[in-house]
């Protein structure tokens, strides 16, 4: 015998779904109108650090899902860009801690305006009624991306935990991801 479906449980689902679908192709789409002068990793950790401020390189490579290693490799790159520096944390000589620079600052400044100005040429073309179904949904939009920045944070916490600190940062989960997180990487 099937199981009886609750049609409000499936109404809801879908509508979850084609929400997420549809905010997914937006980002893909957003991504591919601004310039790629950085790797996606590069930019989500510049805006972490621009978001949360300093932070250990262990710390940075939970938070984004990769090795501490690749991490390491990834801030080195940064660093001769001139977006980040690396000084020694006080407290313990064998860490660095990493922090975005004014250029790096400046950076991740004209990024999301360039983002912003490419979604906007996008908007302005929508008829207005589409323009202020866009307008509204600004809160839900706004909250989706408060509920990432939580869980990210969260990840970093438990990372935390399991490591006994920030002395070293687990090794990346194995594909397919089960956070829908991971599944569309970050567009800051």
């Amino acid at each position: 015998m099937l199981p009886v479906m609750n049609s409000d449980v499936t109404s809801a689902d879908e509508t979850s779904l084609a929400s997420a679908a549809a905010v997914y192709g937006l980002l893909a789409t957003l991504l591919r109108r601004v310039p790629r002068d950085i790797s996606l990793t590069s930019l989500a950790t510049l805006s972490t650090l621009d978001r949360t401020g300093t932070k250990r390189i262990t710390e940075l490579a939970a938070i984004e899902g990769v090795t501490q290693p690749s991490m390491t490799t990834l801030i080195a790159s940064l660093e001769k860009q001139g977006l980040v520096t690396r000084t020694g944390d006080p407290r313990d000589k064998r860490v660095s801690l990493v922090s975005l620079t004014e250029v790096g600052r400046q950076y991740m400044l004209h990024r999301r305006r360039a983002g912003t100005e490419a979604f906007t040429a996008l908007v302005s073309q929508l008829p207005p009624e589409d323009a202020a179904a866009l307008f509204a949904a600004v809160p839900a939009l706004t909250r989706l991306r408060d509920l990432d920045h939580a869980e990210r944070d969260a990840t970093l916490r438990r990372a935390l935990r399991l490591t006994g600190g920030a002395r070293g940062a687990p090794r990346a989960p194995a594909w397919p991801l089960s956070s829908p997180r991971h599944n569309c990487r970050h567009a800051h």
